[in-house]
């Protein structure tokens, strides 16, 4: 893992935060640093592509798995965000064995409910919006809208960081490729939570069925939209209860 970047907060039991697209694992995961101080090393990635890890053409959830799955160790927690969930639901499949929890705040499963109305219109926004030809830094705050952001209440920096990182974004493996292992994670015996926002019927409708056909928990944590690891204690206080049931 010379490689990819990481930084670890903390001491105790492994936890791997896995961030998703236009954002670094440190802008993505500072509200849950308190989370180092009881009892858990928190292990922070830039992935392939991002923040100080080695640059790609694209991001993929599969290359993410592989790096997510070395950084387990003899076992850890995990939780990833959008994109960033893909990787981690591969990287579990792969090491179940090793997987305290499971954790995907509204990782992007789009596949799995073709045929509800509110998750095929978040489908078709996304894939519009995806397509259209537009100067990066609008296309930034376009998609952001498009997922349920508001990016009015980020930091302008946030968002001068999220521009140079479109490109990683658009030309990485798009998340209506994923085969995700859905039958490999519900035969898992660890737990898993599912997470939604609560500001977009098809997310919500989404999560409901990843979280049915895992065989996880399912919870919505409203105030931050589709940043759900911005909300800080509302999250931090569902992990933790999460992971104290496994050590």
């Amino acid at each position: 893992m010379s490689d990819l970047y990481v930084e670890s907060w903390g001491d105790g039991t492994p936890v791997v935060l896995v961030h998703g697209s236009l954002a670094t694992g440190a802008e993505e995961w500072e509200a849950q640093r308190p989370l180092a101080d009881m009892g858990f090393r928190l292990i922070v990635l830039d992935r392939r592509g991002y923040g100080q890890s080695p640059a790609a053409d694209g991001e993929d959830f599969l290359v993410d798995a592989d790096d997510i799955a070395e950084l387990m160790g003899d076992g850890a927690h995990l939780v990833g965000h959008s994109y960033g969930g893909l990787g981690v639901m591969f990287a579990a499949a792969r090491r179940p064995e090793a997987t305290k929890s499971l954790t995907l705040l509204e990782a992007p499963a789009f596949a799995i409910a073709p045929d509800h109305p509110e998750v095929r219109a978040l489908v078709d926004g996304v894939r519009e919006m995806w397509n259209s030809d537009l100067p990066d830094a609008e296309w930034v705050v376009n998609f952001l809208k498009a997922v349920g952001s508001d990016p009015d209440e980020f930091p302008p920096e946030f968002l001068a960081a999220a521009v140079p990182l479109v490109p990683v974004f658009r030309r990485g493996r798009a998340v209506w490729d994923a085969d995700l292992p859905l039958a490999a994670l519900a035969a898992a015996s660890f737990p898993k939570l599912v997470v939604s926002g609560g500001h977009n019927a098809g997310f919500d409708a989404m999560c409901d069925e990843l979280a049915e056909r895992i065989g996880g928990a399912r919870a919505t944590i409203e105030g931050a939209g589709h940043e759900i690891q911005f909300t800080g204690e509302p999250i931090n206080d569902a992990l933790l209860a999460l992971w104290r049931t496994r050590g």
